[in-house]
């Protein structure tokens, strides 16, 4: 990528002028994008990115820039543009960077850019043929497919200097189902840390009818009933809430502002006993693990929540200044055009001692929320809403119908203290986040879960 002594002059050149600490991050990236819909090939992007970050720190504060010419003097005169914005006196420095050794925590087999495209469309039309035929109803599959190489280097004036090279890719199916004028839809896929062999480890044809069976059963659905009750929320893709309406308030992005209501909160109670919630970037091929964050630092298993008490939170580099506060590996970003602030990987609630079964046999009436789709949430309040792409009432401990057009509207840190039941039935399901400093993979995850109580906005009044 960089030789080591063009890095070393960056750096040198960055505080030169002034700031007490530089960083460069050097991104060469190997991108494929296709969509297949209604069985042809819609879309189809493959393509390089490559380019130089240098980010500056004057104390609190910091400035930022990057640059596509890699060219020894040009990355010099734009380290040096950049720190005249912090407006310091000179400083003299000397620099040493030492290449760290990073231990692996995924293992690759099959590189997904060795891997001809033909072989990756053969597969989108396996999942959109399972789909598609599925049931007469189901009028559209869309499938939609990424992988990407992302080789990295990091070094600062603390004198890191690391490599890293991570693999993604993952398929997602999207079915339309429709009746009478109306129409509903399904989604499923599943995506890892790994290459292509991550098609060997997976059914994509059951992830497929998923899609359908979702569509299918939600266009002949009834229209959900409104107030507040109970609500059972499933285990994968249900971790959604929690990411968006808590996990987000405990970055340090929030935190450091003083826009988070999780604000001095270490050390106190904000959940149930039953409610333990952790970020880990090191499990093995999870689509959002990392061996080092995008400044350099290893990954590690943060808990976030332990046994309902608030233990820390997720912090970077700059913002761990701000705070006093070492960084937790937690600093992301979606490419070299960003700078890093703190942002999730796998985040998720761990299991707790409650079957499926009795979490549903517990509850006399409610929702069962078994999926979740977009949505709006504040992270300064923690206000969300969210959509229920497939949901059911559940009436004397049974699951009684399926319902559609069912929103959840809450609050985070009040829905965490509603939690009175913890399923055992952990799963993680993968999503793309997006915050400042763009959008990254992350798992999002949990085993099933019931609030007491919780507002359901609907279109009916219950019989």
């Amino acid at each position: 990528m960089l030789n080591k002594s063009i890095v070393e002059d960056v750096i040198i050149a960055a505080l030169s002028i002034g700031g007490d600490f530089a960083e460069v991050f050097v991104e060469d990236k190997i991108n494929t994008r296709l969509t297949l819909l209604s069985g042809r090939v819609e879309k189809s992007v493959s393509g390089r990115d490559y380019g130089v970050g240098i980010r500056i720190f004057s104390g609190n504060n910091s400035a930022y820039a990057y640059t596509n010419d890699s060219c020894k003097e040009n990355l010099i005169k734009v380290a040096k543009e950049t720190a005249i914005t912090l407006k310091n006196s000179n400083c003299n420095t000397t620099l040493n960077l030492m290449k760290s050794d990073i231990k692996n925590n995924s293992t690759i087999l099959i590189f997904p850019s060795s891997v001809e495209k033909s072989k990756k469309v053969q597969l989108m039309k396996r999942a959109y043929n399972a789909a598609k035929s599925y049931d007469e109803v189901i009028s559209q599959v869309t499938v939609n497919y990424l992988d990407h190489e992302q080789n990295v280097l990091i070094a600062n004036s603390e004198g890191l200097f690391v490599e890293d090279k991570r693999v993604r890719t993952r398929l997602s199916i999207n079915s339309i189902a429709s009746k009478n004028k109306e129409m509903q839809t399904g989604f499923s896929g599943s995506g890892a840390y790994m290459g292509f062999e991550f098609y060997d480890t997976i059914d994509i044809e059951d992830y497929a009818k998923e899609s359908a069976r979702q569509a299918k059963t939600m266009i002949n659905a009834e229209l959900c009933p409104s107030g507040k009750m109970p609500v059972i929320i499933t285990n994968g893709y249900g971790g959604t809430i929690f990411h968006e309406a808590c996990g987000h308030g405990l970055e340090a992005t929030f935190i450091a502002k003083g826009s988070s209501v999780f604000c001095d909160k270490l050390g106190k109670k904000i959940a149930p006993d039953i409610v333990t919630a952790v970020d880990d970037g090191t499990i093995p091929n999870a689509w959002g693990s990392l061996n080092v964050d995008d400044e350099g630092t290893k990954t590690k298993r943060n808990i976030l929540i332990e046994n309902g008490i608030l233990k820390g939170y997720l912090v970077d580099k700059l913002n761990g200044r701000r705070m006093n506060m070492k960084s937790t590996g937690s600093s992301r970003r979606e490419s070299y055009k960003f700078p890093p602030t703190s942002r999730m990987n796998n985040t998720f609630i761990t299991n707790g001692d409650s079957t499926f079964e009795e979490i549903i046999s517990n509850t006399e009436y409610g929702l069962f929320a078994k999926g979740i789709g977009g949505g709006s949430v504040e992270p300064s309040t923690g206000d969300f809403n969210f959509g229920v792409t497939e949901g059911y009432i559940v009436k004397n401990g049974k699951i009684d119908r399926p319902v559609r057009g069912a929103m959840l509207i809450g609050k985070g840190c009040d829905i965490l203290k509603e939690i009175d039941m913890v399923g055992n039935d952990l799963e993680h399901g993968q999503g793309i986040c997006g915050s400042m400093s763009g959008a990254v993979p992350t798992n999002l995850g949990q085993p099933t879960i019931r609030v007491k109580s919780m507002t359901v906005g609907g279109r009916k009044e219950d019989k």
